[in-house]
């Protein structure tokens, strides 16, 4: 699936040298052109978008064989549940440190950071739950590095009410893993800025076992 992204995205950016552009940009260009790279994007990665109302009629899930991504209406998010997880939910009112793995890639520039290769790489998140509302600082890791912000994207935290955030006691448990295309809206200091939208591969675990 990585390398098939990378690909695409390659594409993607020799295609967009190619065109001019004007010296200046406004934000509605900006935003067209984002929205033009995300259709892109799911065209070339064959993506199924399904529906919210689809999506909770079948139990909170996407089908990954049909490579669904659920179109979430408040935020612009695309997500797909690659994993659910073992474990349970964070509970309403809990505040705990989860361990993240991530891929990030522009899809615009097709510029990469990531954290999942190396087994010593993790960044930290403190995640706080109050009702369905989720927020979040980082505490440490690649993201904090690359971007010199404690501050999470809030398309990170669309996930976490649909999966569990368990640590694995068998060979046979899974960590939670989605995967998202997050527009700027609900990205990053760098996302905001430029009108990049990115796309994530994120797996979250508890740091503790409870």
């Amino acid at each position: 699936m990585r390398q098939t992204i990378i690909a695409l995205l390659s594409l993607l950016c020799l295609a967009t040298t190619f065109v001019a552009c004007n010296d200046y940009e406004t934000y509605g260009d900006k935003k067209k052109k984002e929205r033009s790279a995300i259709s892109q994007f799911l065209a070339d990665s064959a993506i199924t978008v399904i529906s919210e109302d689809a999506f909770h009629k079948q139990g909170d899930v996407t089908d990954t064989a049909k490579n669904e991504f659920v179109y979430m209406n408040n935020t612009g998010v695309y997500m797909q549940i690659v994993h659910k997880g073992c474990g349970t939910p964070l509970r309403d009112g809990e505040n705990s440190d989860l361990l993240v793995r991530f891929l990030e890639l522009c899809l615009l520039d097709s510029t990469a950071i990531y954290n999942d290769t190396a087994p010593y790489d993790v960044d930290v998140m403190n995640v706080r739950r109050q009702g369905n509302t989720f927020t979040a600082s980082l505490t440490d890791g690649v993201m904090l590095s690359a971007y010199g912000s404690e501050s999470v994207p809030t398309g990170w935290l669309v996930p976490l009410k649909y999966v569990n955030v368990g640590r694995p006691r068998s060979e046979d448990d899974h960590i939670a893993k989605v995967r998202l295309i997050v527009p700027h809206t609900q990205g990053h200091t760098i996302a905001s800025s430029y009108v990049y939208p990115y796309y994530y591969e994120i797996s979250f675990v508890r740091s503790i076992d409870i």
